[in-house]
C-alpha cells in the first residue's frame, strides 16, 4: 500500500472497499467481540506510551550536574574533612541545598508532554461490534472496529470514513486549521496530500462540530497522528539556555584562574618557608573566596522574581533561566490562529448585486459594530440579512459562540444590521430543511412567509460556497428589490468579486432565496431538488481577524531586530494576506514547498520566507533546528498537540493558556494567560531589561572576585597578614550578607534607556567582552591595592586584628562602590540622574548597616574575628574606597570623549521600573 512520507499508510487515497477488506472488516455489522480480542492482543491498547517517571533522588541529584554546585560542595567538604572548619561546610553545603530546592520548586510543573497526551484520550467510544451499537473504553478500540460520532464527540482513534452526514470536524489542534473541515466519504487520490486537506480522514483527539458519521478505526495509540507528535516529543530534548551555557563557562574561567592562583599562593608560602597545613588553610580560604558564592542564589533570586514580575503581565514562566532567555530572543516563530489572530471568524465586508459594498466593523463574536455603506445606493438591508439568521444553527452565548464559527460570522453580522436573532427565528421557524453536507457546499432552510405581492409563500433561504450558488441562480435581487436574470454577461461580475475577496485571504459567503408555492410544496418530498432557479441576495467575506494589538507588536519587535515569521495550517492565502495586514515581510510557502527543499536550499532562502502555511508538525521542528543552527534564538509560539515537538525544542516555546491543548502548554516553558502575541513581546521587553541588569550584577561580581584573587596572591608575595588576609567566615559575609542588598539593587535597577532599540544580544557574544575584562580587573587591582595598604595602616595602629577589621572594612566599601559603579559604564555616577531610585538606595544602605555591624556587635566580632574601629579609621577605610569612583570617572571621562554624543544619549526607557512590590 502506498505511504506517506512520515511512513503512515495512504488510507485516504483507497476508497472505503478497498479500506474495509484491507481491515478485515464489514462496516454494517463491525467486528466481532473474538476479533477485537485478537486484534487487542496484536496491536495493544488504544494509548499512548508513558514515559518512566524520574524519582525524587534522581531529580535531587540531576541538581547538582551544575559546575558551580560541584564546585561549592567540594570545597565544602574540603573544608570539614581537612581543616575541620565545621562552619565554613555547612554554610557551604547549605548553599548547594537551596540551589536544588529553588530548582526543584521550578520543576514542579515537570514536562510530562506524553502523560498529558495520553490524559487527552481518556473517553468513551460508540462502536459497532457483533452488528450492535455499543459503547467501550477508548483504550479497548482496534483497528478495524467501526466507531459512530456525532456533533460534540471527541474522535477516540484515527479512521478512514465510511459515512458522513453533515459532518465536520474541528482539528486546529492537530493542523493548525482555523475552521473546521468538511469530511466526505470519497478517496483523496493526490496521495502524499498535507494532513489538513485528507478530509476522508479522522483524526484522535479531534472534536465533531456538525453533523453525525461512521469511520473504520485505521491507527490507535502510538501508530496515530497524535502519536506520531508524541514520539516526536519524547524524542525532542530541552536544550540549556544561552545564560546557562555562559555562567557554566564562567565558572570555569573563575575556577581555573583560582586553581592557578591557588597554586601560585602554595609555591610562594613554601619559598617562604610556611607549613604545609597553614598553607592549606590558606588555599581554601582562597577557593572559598574565587567560588562566587552568590552567584547561584543571586541568579537564581533575580529570575525567579522576575518570573513572578512577568505572570503580572501576562506570561507564566516554568523555567527560570528562559526568562532571561526571552531578552536574546531574535527570532519568533508564530502560529496564526488565536495567537496573532482572534480565532473568531468575523464578517469584514458584504457585496450585494449592483455593486452595492459594505465594510462590516467589530471583531469577533460581539454584536458591537455597524455595517457602513462604501458604494452605490443605500437599502434596507434586512432581506439580505434574514438568510443568515434563519439558515444557520449557531447561536450566541453574550459573545461566546455556540456552534459552526463561520454561521457565527454571519448571525453576527445580521445582529450589527438590527436584526435580533431569537426573536427572528420565533417569528420565522422552519417547515423543512437540507442540511449542509460537503458534497453539494449548501444548506438550505425552509420558511412561511409573505411573498412581495402579500401573498403566502414558502421561502427557501440557501447559504453556501460562492461557485455552487452562482452555478445554481436564475436571477439577482437588485438594490431597488427587482429581480435580474443572470445571464453570461453579468454573471462574471459576481465571480470577479468572489475572487477580489478570496484573494484578500476572506473566506466568502453567499446568500440566497426562492419563493415557492405553499400549496405545491411537501416538507417530507424532494427539499434538495428544490434548490435551483435562486435569487441572489449578498456574498460576504469573513475572516479570523488579527489581534488589533498584534501589528503594533510585530512593528516593535522589527524595531528590536526580531524578526517574525507565521507558522500556520491555514490556507496559504488566508495565512498571506493575514501576514500582510500584520506587517509580516516575506512571502508566503506551503509546507509542501518547504518540505520539498533541502537544508541548504533553505539556509539560503529562508530569509525571504515569512510565512509557511499547511505546515506539519515535523515542518515546525525543523524551521525550529533550522534556525537555532543559524544562530538565533528562536521563540515558537503555538497552541495544538501539533505544536508541541516544536514548542519543546526552541529556545522559548510559547504556549496559548486559554485555547491551548494541555499538550502545548506543558511541551512550552511560556504560558500566555490572555493568549496575546503582544504579550511575548513585553515580556521580550522585560527580558532585554533583565538581562542587562543581570550585567551590571556579573560586573559588580567579577571585579570583586578579581580582587579577593589579587589581595591573596598580594599577602602571599608581600607577607601581609600572614599569607591569609581573610578567614573563609569573613569572605562569606561579605559574599552572602554586604553583596547581596547590592546585588538586588543591581538587579531591579531602572532598565537601561532604548533597549528596544537595539538589535539582539548575539548567541555566540560573550556575557563579559574582553573590553569588560580588562576593565574590570583594574577595578580589582584599585580594590587589591587599597585593602591591603588599610591592613598595614591598621596592622600599625593597633595590631593584627585592628589590620584585618580595616580591611575587611575597607574591601566591603569597595563593594558597595562597585555596585554603584556597575549601573552605567559611560555616564558619570556624579550627576543626581546617575542616582538609583529610593528603593535601591535603601538596599546600598542596607549593606553599609552590615558592613558596620561586623565591627560594633560583640557577637559578630567574635565570630569574625573583628574589632571595633575609631573615627579616623573609619575615615580611611572609607578615603581609601574612593579612589575607585576617582579610577572609574577618570575612565568613563575617556568613554565619553570617544563615543558619538548619539550613542551616549538614548531614547527614553520604555520599560517600567523593576521593582516589584514581592521583590526583597
Amino acid at each position: 500500500m502506498e505511504q506517506t512520507h512520515d511512513g503512515h499508510r495512504a488510507w485516504h487515497a483507497l476508497d472505503t472497499a478497498a479500506v474495509t477488506r484491507e481491515l478485515g472488516v464489514r462496516p454494517e455489522r463491525g467486528l466481532t467481540a473474538e476479533d477485537a480480542r485478537d486484534r487487542l492482543q496484536t496491536h495493544g491498547p488504544n494509548r499512548l506510551a508513558s514515559r518512566k517517571k524520574e524519582s525524587v533522588l534522581q531529580a535531587w541529584l540531576r541538581q547538582y550536574r551544575d559546575f558551580m554546585q560541584i564546585v561549592l560542595l567540594a570545597a565544602a567538604v574540603i573544608s570539614l574533612v581537612v581543616t575541620h572548619e565545621a562552619g565554613t561546610s555547612v554554610v557551604l553545603a547549605g548553599l548547594t541545598v537551596f540551589n536544588a530546592v529553588v530548582g526543584l520548586r521550578q520543576e514542579a510543573k515537570a514536562e510530562e508532554s506524553v502523560q498529558a497526551l495520553a490524559q487527552m484520550m481518556k473517553t468513551v467510544a460508540r462502536v459497532r461490534r457483533d452488528g450492535q451499537a455499543v459503547e467501550v473504553d477508548a483504550e479497548q478500540l482496534v483497528p478495524g472496529d467501526v466507531v459512530l460520532v456525532e456533533a460534540g464527540d471527541r474522535v477516540p482513534a484515527d479512521g478512514r470514513i465510511c459515512l458522513a452526514a453533515a459532518l465536520e470536524i474541528e482539528e486546529s489542534a492537530l493542523t493548525g486549521e482555523s475552521l473546521p473541515v468538511a469530511k466526505r466519504t470519497g478517496p483523496v487520490p493526490e496521495g502524499d496530500v498535507p494532513l489538513g486537506d485528507r478530509v476522508c480522514l479522522a483524526y484522535m483527539n479531534t472534536s465533531v462540530t456538525r453533523g453525525r458519521g461512521e469511520f473504520v478505526v485505521t491507527e490507535t495509540g502510538m501508530d496515530t497522528e497524535i502519536g506520531h507528535i508524541a514520539g516526536l516529543l519524547a524524542g525532542t530534548e530541552a536544550d540549556k539556555t544561552p545564560l546557562q551555557k555562559q555562567l557554566d563557562g564562567l565558572s570555569k574561567i573563575i575556577a581555573t584562574i583560582a586553581g592557578i592562583a591557588l597554586a601560585l599562593v602554595i609555591v610562594l608560602g613554601l619559598i617562604r618557608g610556611k607549613p604545609f597545613d597553614v598553607l592549606f588553610i590558606t588555599g581554601v580560604a582562597l577557593a572559598v573566596a574565587a567560588i562566587p558564592t552568590g552567584l547561584p542564589a543571586v541568579v537564581t533570586a533575580l529570575l525567579s522574581i522576575g518570573t513572578r514580575e512577568i505572570a503580572r503581565r501576562n506570561a507564566i514562566m516554568k523555567r527560570l533561566p528562559a526568562v532571561e532567555t526571552l531578552g536574546s530572543t531574535s527570532m519568533i516563530c508564530s502560529d496564526k490562529t488565536g495567537t496573532l489572530t482572534l480565532n473568531k471568524m468575523t464578517a469584514r465586508e458584504m457585496v450585494i448585486p449592483g455593486l452595492n459594498r459594505y465594510a462590516v466593523s467589530g471583531e469577533g463574536y460581539s454584536t458591537a459594530g455597524e455595517i457602513k455603506h462604501v458604494g452605490g445606493a443605500h437599502v434596507d438591508l434586512d432581506p439580505y440579512l434574514l438568510p443568515m439568521i434563519l439558515c444557520a444553527d449557531a447561536v450566541l452565548d453574550g459573545e461566546s459562540l455556540i456552534g459552526d464559527p463561520t454561521e457565527g460570522a454571519l448571525i453576527v453580522l445580521a445582529a450589527k444590521g438590527g436584526l435580533d436573532l431569537d426573536s427572528t427565528r420565533d417569528s420565522y421557524p422552519r417547515v423543512g430543511e437540507v442540511p449542509f453536507d460537503a458534497d453539494y457546499k449548501f444548506m438550505a432552510t425552509f420558511h412561511e412567509m409573505t411573498g412581495p405581492d402579500g401573498k403566502p409563500v414558502v421561502r427557501c433561504y440557501v447559504k453556501g460556497a460562492p461557485d455552487v450558488l452562482i452555478a445554481r441562480a436564475a436571477t439577482y435581487r437588485s438594490p431597488d428589490g427587482t429581480l435580474v436574470p443572470v445571464t453570461d454577461a453579468n454573471r462574471p461580475l459576481a465571480l470577479e468579486a468572489n475572487d477580489r475577496m478570496a484573494a484578500a485571504g476572506e473566506r466568502v459567503m453567499v446568500v440566497a432565496q426562492r419563493d415557492l408555492d405553499p400549496a405545491a410544496f411537501d416538507p417530507d418530498g424532494d427539499l434538495f431538488g428544490l434548490v435551483g432557479e435562486l435569487t441572489l441576495l449578498a456574498m460576504v467575506g469573513i475572516v479570523d481577524p488579527p489581534r488589533p494589538e498584534a501589528k503594533a507588536a510585530i512593528a516593535t519587535c522589527a524595531q528590536a531586530g526580531i524578526r517574525v515569521r507565521m507558522i500556520t495550517g491555514d490556507h496559504v492565502t488566508t495565512a498571506g494576506a493575514i501576514a500582510r495586514e500584520l506587517g509580516i515581510p516575506g512571502r508566503a510557502i506551503t509546507g509542501a514547498e518547504f518540505a520539498a527543499m533541502s537544508d541548504d536550499e533553505l539556509r539560503a532562502r529562508i530569509d525571504e520566507i515569512g510565512v509557511v502555511a499547511r505546515v506539519a508538525p515535523e515542518d515546525k521542528l525543523r524551521l525550529v533546528r533550522l534556525l537555532k543552527r543559524a544562530g538565533n534564538v528562536v521563540a515558537m509560539t503555538g497552541d495544538g498537540v501539533n505544536d508541541a515537538p516544536a514548542l519543546k525544542a526552541a529556545d522559548i516555546g510559547v504556549a496559548m493558556g486559554i485555547t491551548g491543548t494541555e499538550v502545548s502548554k506543558e511541551a512550552a516553558v511560556m504560558i500566555l494567560t490572555d493568549d496575546n502575541f503582544a504579550t511575548i513581546v513585553g515580556a521580550v521587553e522585560y527580558g532585554r531589561a533583565l538581562y542587562d541588569n543581570l550585567l551590571k550584577y556579573l560586573r559588580f561580581q567579577m571585579s570583586t572576585l578579581v580582587a579577593y584573587i589579587a589581595i591573596f596572591l598580594g599577602a602571599a608575595a608581600f607577607g601581609i597578614a600572614g599569607g591569609i588576609p581573610l578567614t573563609p567566615l569573613q569572605i562569606l559575609w561579605v559574599n552572602m550578607l554586604v553583596d547581596i542588598p547590592v546585588a538586588i539593587a543591581l538587579g531591579f535597577d531602572e532598565p537601561t534607556r532604548g533597549l528596544m532599540n537595539r538589535a539582539p544580544r548575539p548567541v555566540g557574544a560573550p556575557v563579559l567582552s574582553r573590553g569588560n575584562w580588562v576593565r574590570l580587573c583594574v577595578q580589582g587591582f584599585v580594590m587589591t591595592a587599597g585593602s591591603l595598604a588599610a591592613y598595614q595602616i591598621g596592622a600599625r595602629q593597633g595590631g593584627a586584628v585592628v589590620g584585618a577589621t580595616m580591611l575587611l572594612t575597607t574591601l566591603s566599601l569597595f563593594h558597595v562602590a562597585a555596585g554603584l559603579l556597575a549601573r552605567d559604564q559611560v555616564n558619570t555616577i556624579l550627576s543626581r540622574a546617575a542616582l538609583p531610585g529610593p528603593t535601591q538606595l535603601r538596599r546600598y544602605a542596607l549593606a553599609l548597616v552590615l558592613i558596620v555591624a561586623v565591627t560594633e556587635i560583640g557577637l559578630l566580632q567574635r565570630v569574625f574575628g573583628t574589632t571595633e574601629l575609631v573615627v579616623a579609621q573609619w575615615a580611611t577605610c572609607l578615603g581609601i574606597a574612593a579612589s575607585l569612583v576617582v579610577v572609574e570617572e577618570v575612565i568613563k571621562a575617556v568613554l565619553r570623549h570617544r563615543v558619538p554624543a548619539g550613542r551616549v544619549a538614548a531614547p527614553p526607557p520604555r520599560i517600567a521600573r523593576l521593582t516589584p512590590e514581592s521583590g526583597p
